[in-house]
C-alpha cells in the first residue's frame, strides 16, 4: 500500500534524517509481512561531483541499491534507492556515496550502530536472531566494526606491552595476544605462538612505536624470546620474566615433591599428606584465620619434605617485597644456596632454571610490572568465547576479541554516529 502524501514523505525523511538532495519519493506500507518500503531519490538535474577529485561529472549509470534500517512503529524498515555512478576520466567509475549508510554495506548506519551494541552485550547468534539478520550479515557488521576501528587508529607509543597466550580451542591451538598493559586493551591477536606469530606484531610497530617501549613482560617461552630479542635491540633490560609464570614453576615443583612423598607415605600405611593437595598450592593470605592455623601446623608437623619444598618456594616470593636491588641480589644468592641443598629435585631444578634466567627476573625491580593484565584480559578472552559457545573459526574468534577488548571506535561515521 503506497503513501506518497506530503506529511508522510516528511515524517519518513525526518526519521531517516535525510537532508538535500536526498528526498523521499515513496512509502510502501506492506502490512502483510510487516514491513515498510520507502524509495529515496535525488532531483534529475542534480550537479554531482566526484568522490574523490570533486570534479563535476556525468552519469554514468545507476544502481539498485537497498538498505535494513532500524524498526519503525514495530515495522522492518528498508531504503531502496537508485544510486548514481558517476564516470570520472582520472579515477574511472566511482558510486555516490549516500549520507545514511556506509560504502558497501547493506545497513544503515544506525541499524549497523544499533547491531554493534548488542554485540557488545551478547553473543552473534542471539544478535542475529532477536534483530531478524542472517548470522553471516551480523558477523560481517562486526568484521567491518573492527576493520574501521583499526583504520582509525592513530599511531600511538604503548611503553608497558604484555605478551602472553591464550587457548583457541582443546588440543593445544593457542593464540598470541600482545597487550597495552597500561590501557588494558588488546593490541594484536596472532596465530598460534611460534617465534613468527609474534614477529608479525614486531613488525607492524613504527620505528617511533619499538622506541618507545619501556619493557616487556612474558613468561619464558623460547619462540617469544626469539622474536622480542630479534627485535628490540635493549630485550636484555627491558624484558621482564613475569612473576606469575615463576610461581606457576615453584608450585609445580612443591606438588611434585608432595606426590613422591605421599606415595611413600602410602607404602607404611600413613595418610598424612591424603587431600591436601590445594592446600600447597594456595596463596596462604587467602586463607581463613583457621585454615591457616591447620596448614601451619601441618607445615611445622613430621618433618615434611613438602613442607620443606613450600617454605623454599614461599622464601623465594619474599624477594618481590624488597625495594633495593643489591639486597634482592644478596638474599636470591643465600635463597639460592639453600635451594640446590636441599636434596629436593623438583625444587633444585626450578632453582637452576631460577638462576639461568635471573638476568630477566631481576629486571622486574626496574620496571615493577608483571603479566598480571594479559592474565586478566586473557579471563576476558575466554568469557567472550564461553558467551560464544567456542568459535570454529579462528578469525572470528581473533574479530571478537579485537572486538570486544581492542579498544577502537567500532561506530559508522555518518549520522554523527562516532563514538
Amino acid at each position: 500500500m503506497g503513501d506518497g502524501s506530503p506529511s508522510t514523505k516528511a515524517l519518513y525523511a525526518t526519521i531517516l534524517g535525510l537532508t538535500s538532495p536526498w528526498e523521499v519519493l515513496d512509502v510502501d506500507l506492506q502490512m502483510g509481512t510487516n514491513e515498510v518500503h520507502i524509495t529515496v531519490g535525488v532531483p534529475e538535474k542534480f550537479r554531482w561531483f566526484c568522490p574523490e577529485c570533486q570534479d563535476p561529472l556525468p552519469i554514468h549509470d545507476h544502481r539498485e541499491r537497498t538498505w535494513r534500517h532500524l524498526d519503525t512503529c514495530q515495522l522492518r524498515t528498508f531504503i531502496h534507492a537508485r544510486v548514481p555512478r558517476l564516470s570520472c576520466p582520472t579515477h574511472g567509475v566511482r558510486q555516490v556515496r549516500v549520507p545514511w549508510a556506509e560504502d558497501g554495506s547493506k545497513f544503515t548506519a544506525l541499524f549497523e550502530a544499533l547491531v554493534i551494541d548488542w554485540l557488545l552485550e551478547a553473543s552473534v547468534t542471539a544478535v542475529a536472531f532477536r534483530l531478524g539478520i542472517t548470522w553471516d550479515q551480523a558477523i560481517g557488521i562486526q568484521r567491518r566494526a573492527v576493520k574501521r576501528g583499526q583504520a582509525r587508529q592513530k599511531v600511538q607509543v604503548s611503553r608497558y606491552l604484555g605478551i602472553d597466550e591464550t587457548s583457541e580451542r582443546k588440543g593445544h591451538q593457542y593464540l598470541t595476544i600482545v597487550s597495552d598493559l597500561e590501557e588494558s586493551k588488546v593490541l594484536y591477536v596472532g596465530f598460534d605462538r611460534k617465534t613468527e606469530t609474534l614477529d608479525e606484531f614486531w613488525k607492524s610497530r613504527t620505528p617511533e612505536q619499538l622506541a618507545g617501549v619501556i619493557a616487556v613482560a612474558m613468561d619464558m617461552w623460547k619462540p617469544y624470546m626469539n622474536s622480542t630479542w630479534a627485535h628490540l635491540p635493549a630485550a636484555g633490560e627491558m624484558v621482564v620474566f613475569d612473576k606469575f609464570h615463576i610461581v606457576q614453576h615453584l608450585n609445580k615443583a612443591v606438588d611434585q615433591v608432595r606426590k613422591s612423598e605421599h606415595r611413600e607415605f602410602l607404602k607404611v600405611g600413613v595418610g598424612w599428606l591424603k587431600g591436601t593437595k590445594y592446600w600447597w598450592l594456595r596463596n596462604p593470605g587467602k586463607m581463613t584465620i583457621g585454615q591457616r592455623r591447620s596448614f601451619l601446623q601441618l607445615v611445622r608437623s613430621f618433618a615434611l619434605k613438602t613442607g620443606r619444598a613450600w617454605t623454599i618456594a614461599q622464601t623465594f616470593l619474599v624477594l618481590y617485597d624488597y625495594v633495593y636491588l643489591g639486597v634482592v641480589e644478596k638474599r636470591f644468592a643465600e635463597w639460592y644456596r639453600w635451594a640446590r641443598r636441599s636434596h629436593l629435585e623438583p625444587i633444585k631444578k626450578v632453582a637452576l632454571m631460577i638462576r639461568e634466567h635471573w638476568a630477566n627476573i631481576r629486571t622486574y625491580f626496574t620496571h615493577r610490572i608483571t603479566n598480571a593484565g594479559s592474565e586478566s584480559i586473557n579471563s576476558l578472552i575466554q568469557k567472550v568465547k564461553r558467551k560464544a559457545h567456542g568459535y570454529r573459526n579462528s578469525e572470528n574468534f581473533r574479530i571478537a576479541i579485537l572486538f570486544h577488548l581492542g579498544g577502537l571506535d567500532l561506530y559508522p561515521e555518518r549520522l554523527g554516529l562516532r563514538s
